[in-house]
């Protein structure tokens, strides 16, 4: 079973973790996330978009 990544890493971070090229991670809006926004504030805006 695969483990949550954890929500205080930088996207920035993240993107070099997985290896996937920088602006993968994008806003609700269609532009790139930026690189010192952390996981969990990109979590809670998608949990927010939701309702």
């Amino acid at each position: 079973m695969a483990r949550k990544i954890r929500g205080d890493i930088k996207i920035g971070n993240l993107e070099k973790k997985l290896g996937v090229a920088p602006g993968t991670f994008r806003n609700s809006n269609g532009r790139d996330t930026r690189s010192d926004k952390l996981l969990k504030t990109l979590r809670k805006e998608a949990e927010k978009k939701k309702k």
